[in-house]
C-alpha cells in the first residue's frame, strides 16, 4: 500500500457514515409518482421544458404550465423550480408542477405534510365543524373553523368558491384523512411583517389601517398585515357605550400607536389620541361659578356624571341633589339622558375633574319640599313644578 492508499483510509476512518452518505451521489432513477424533486431548467423550446435532476438524470415538462395569464414564460435557463413526478416514457421523465388526482396526488399531499409545503385548494362548501375543500385536483380535504382563519369568523360563506394556500396538517388512512390549515399560511406571513414592522413602529407614531373586525371591547384594525387593537376607551373622547355606532368593518382610520409589547404580540392603537383634547381648553370654556346645559350621561351611588361636552363630564355630587331632602341614589330624581342646567362649582384640570351643582329653582339651597310648600302656602297642582310655584310667588312680591 502505497502512501496515498493510507492517507485515503484515514480520511476515511475520520468522516463519519452521515457524511459520507451525503456524499454519495443520489439515484435519481427510482422516482414514485407524485415525488417532489428541485431540478435546473436547462433548456426550452417551443413546446417543452427540460430539466436537470442531477445525477446524470434528466426530464422534462410542458411548456404551458409556466405561462402567466399574459401567456409569458415565467421561467428562464439556469432557473431552479419545483416538480413532481408524473411517469416514464423511453427512459424520458415526464414532470408537472400540477397535480390533478390519483396515486400522484397522493404522494404529492404526503410530500407537503411531511414537508410543510403549502398546497393550493378550492372551498367547495361548508359542512359541519368547518369546509370540505378539494385539493390536488380531486382529494377531499376539511378545514376547521378553527383553523380557517387568525379570527373568528363574521361569515364563513364568504370563503365558499374561493382558491386559497393551505398547509396539510394532517395525512392519513392514504389521502382518506386529510386535515387543513390555513391559519398556519397566515401566521407564518403575518411574522414575517410582524418582523418587517419591528424596525420602523413606534409608540406615539401615527398610523392608518382597515378595520377588519368590531367586538364589544373594541375593534381590530389591519396595519401593514398585523392585527392591531383599538379598545373602545379609545375610540373617542367621550363615553362609547357601543363602538358599532362610531365604526364599521372595512373603514380605513388614522390612529396613534399606543403601546407596543412584541413578546405578547400585542399592538395598541388609539383614535382620540389623533383628536384635539377637550381638556386643553376646559379653563376658557367652564370656569368655576359659570353656568352651563349639560346631559346626564349615567348614574352611579354617589352622584351623576353630566356630559358637557363630549370628552368633558363632571360630577354632580348626591349631596347637591334633593332640593333638601335627602335621597339615596341619584335616579330618584335624575334619569340617564336628562337635560338639565348647572353651575361648575370647582375645576381640577390637572386631574380632569369638575365639580358641578344644579342651577335654577329647583336647586335653592336651604329649603326641603315641605319648606318650599309651607314658603309658597299652597300644594303644587299636578304637572307644576316647586320651582314654577316659586318663581309665581316671588314674581308676585316684587310686583307689591
Amino acid at each position: 500500500m502505497d502512501h496515498n492508499d493510507e492517507t485515503m483510509d484515514e480520511t476515511v476512518e475520520e468522516k463519519s457514515f452521515a457524511e459520507l452518505l451525503a456524499e454519495t451521489p443520489v439515484d435519481r432513477g427510482r422516482l414514485e409518482q407524485g415525488q417532489r424533486v428541485e431540478a435546473i431548467v436547462v433548456h426550452i423550446t417551443p413546446e417543452w421544458v427540460f430539466l436537470d435532476l442531477g445525477g446524470k438524470s434528466e426530464g422534462y415538462l410542458d411548456r404551458k404550465e409556466l405561462l402567466d395569464e399574459d401567456g409569458r414564460l415565467t421561467v428562464k435557463e439556469g432557473d431552479t423550480i419545483v416538480a413532481y413526478y408524473l411517469s416514464s416514457r423511453q427512459n424520458e421523465k415526464l414532470f408537472t408542477t400540477r397535480i390533478t388526482g390519483g396515486q400522484a396526488a397522493r404522494n404529492f399531499l404526503e410530500d407537503a405534510f411531511r414537508s410543510g409545503i403549502p398546497v393550493e385548494g378550492v372551498v367547495e362548501k361548508e359542512v359541519k365543524g368547518g369546509f370540505e375543500v378539494k385539493v390536488a385536483g380531486t382529494l377531499r380535504g376539511f378545514c376547521p373553523f378553527s383553523l380557517a382563519s387568525l379570527r373568528r369568523m363574521e361569515d364563513p360563506n364568504q370563503f365558499v368558491g374561493q382558491r386559497l394556500s393551505f398547509k396539510v396538517s394532517e395525512y392519513g388512512e392514504g389521502g382518506r384523512n386529510i386535515i387543513l390549515s390555513r391559519r398556519a399560511i397566515l401566521e407564518e406571513e403575518q411574522l414575517k411583517k410582524k418582523e418587517a414592522l419591528k424596525g420602523t413602529l413606534r409608540e406615539g407614531m401615527t398610523v392608518r389601517g382597515a378595520i377588519t373586525a368590531i367586538r364589544d371591547f373594541g375593534a381590530f384594525v389591519d396595519i401593514g398585515g398585523v392585527q392591531a387593537m383599538l379598545p373602545i376607551s379609545e375610540v373617542g373622547w367621550d363615553r362609547v357605550k357601543d363602538i358599532r355606532d362610531r365604526l364599521a368593518v372595512g373603514q380605513e382610520v388614522e390612529a396613534a400607536v399606543l403601546k407596543l409589547d412584541w413578546d405578547k404580540d400585542r399592538i395598541t392603537l388609539s383614535l382620540k389620541q389623533t383628536l384635539p383634547d377637550p381638556w386643553e381648553r376646559v379653563e376658557e370654556r367652564y370656569p368655576e361659578g359659570s353656568f352651563h346645559a349639560g346631559q346626564v350621561a349615567r348614574l352611579t351611588e354617589f352622584g351623576a356624571f353630566v356630559s358637557l361636552e363630549a370628552g368633558v363630564d363632571g360630577l354632580l355630587h348626591i349631596s347637591k341633589l334633593g332640593v333638601g331632602k335627602r335621597i339615596k341614589h341619584p335616579r330618584e330624581v335624575l334619569t340617564e339622558g336628562q337635560a338639565i342646567q348647572v353651575k361648575v362649582e370647582a375645576l381640577d384640570k390637572g386631574k380632569r375633574r369638575l365639580s358641578l351643582s344644579l342651577a335654577g329653582p329647583d336647586a335653592q339651597d336651604g329649603h326641603g319640599e315641605e319648606d318650599y310648600r309651607e314658603y309658597v302656602g299652597t300644594r303644587p297642582r299636578a304637572g307644576v313644578t316647586f320651582g314654577e310655584i316659586l318663581k309665581s310667588k316671588l314674581a308676585g312680591e316684587e310686583e307689591k
